[in-house]
């Protein structure tokens, strides 16, 4: 078994459920402060933010992740315990398998076998993690960035180890991100029983010429690095 196969399942044991972190950041300290890495947690109401460094000079290289995970929702459906790491037919099964704490322990495996082999590498090395990704993610990254910048610390390089593929994973490298806009729109209407719809006014109704022009609109056509950007509805609720 390799040593990042039996990081990840160390990981994934841990119930990191967003925003809490249980206990994954403090295991990957102890995996890295022995290095040379020295280690500053930068929290924020309840999530927790770890800055790991080695070095103090430029340029700056960091690899960025996120503990946190999304609920497992009903244990019936799954084959085997979410948080019980299961080896099945060549490949892993847990709850952040792939998002992302088999990237968070690939990190830090490669982090040891680097330092190992270029004790006194030009510039420095940082890990950035946060257990606030998969939630708002408000208290997390962005307020991180924030305290680097009053510091005036200037970031070179960024390696995200958000899992992403064409068809199968690991098959393409990111270089990039797009940006995202989120609203909550209301449209109100007259209350009423389906029964007597002439005494009502559907605001689904309404609203239904409105989503389709703007499902139809092409908002530009992307370019070589980005897919063209496109318009989702991801929730829609009406009546009482």
């Amino acid at each position: 078994m390799t040593a990042t196969l039996t990081l990840t399942q160390d990981l994934i044991r841990r119930r990191s459920v967003t925003p809490e972190d249980a206990g994954c950041m403090e295991l990957i300290t102890a995996r890295l402060e022995p290095l040379g890495f020295n280690a500053e947690y930068l929290d924020f109401g309840e999530t927790k933010n770890l800055w790991l460094r080695r070095g103090e000079s430029g340029p700056l290289f960091v690899f960025l992740g996120h503990t946190d995970v999304v609920p497992p929702g009903p244990l019936e459906n799954w084959a085997s315990p979410p948080f019980e790491p299961t080896l099945r037919d060549g490949k892993l099964y847990g709850r952040g398998a792939a998002d992302m704490k088999g990237s968070i322990a690939a990190m830090t495996t490669a982090l040891e076998a680097f330092t190992a082999g270029h004790p006194n590498h030009r510039g420095s090395i940082a890990v950035l993690l946060t257990s606030d990704e998969e939630g708002d993610a408000k208290d997390g990254i962005v307020k991180v960035v924030e305290v680097l910048k009053a510091r005036g610390g200037k970031i070179d390089w960024c390696l995200v180890g958000e899992p992403s593929s064409f068809d199968r994973l690991g098959d393409v490298i990111r270089v990039g991100r797009r940006g995202s806009l989120c609203a909550v729109l209301r449209v109100l209407g007259v209350q009423g029983h389906v029964a007597y719809p002439d005494k009502a006014d559907n605001p689904i109704h309404r609203f239904a010429p409105a989503l389709a022009e703007l499902t139809a609109e092409v908002w530009d056509e992307g370019n070589e690095f980005f897919p063209p950007t496109s318009f989702q509805v991801s929730n829609l609720n009406g009546g009482t």
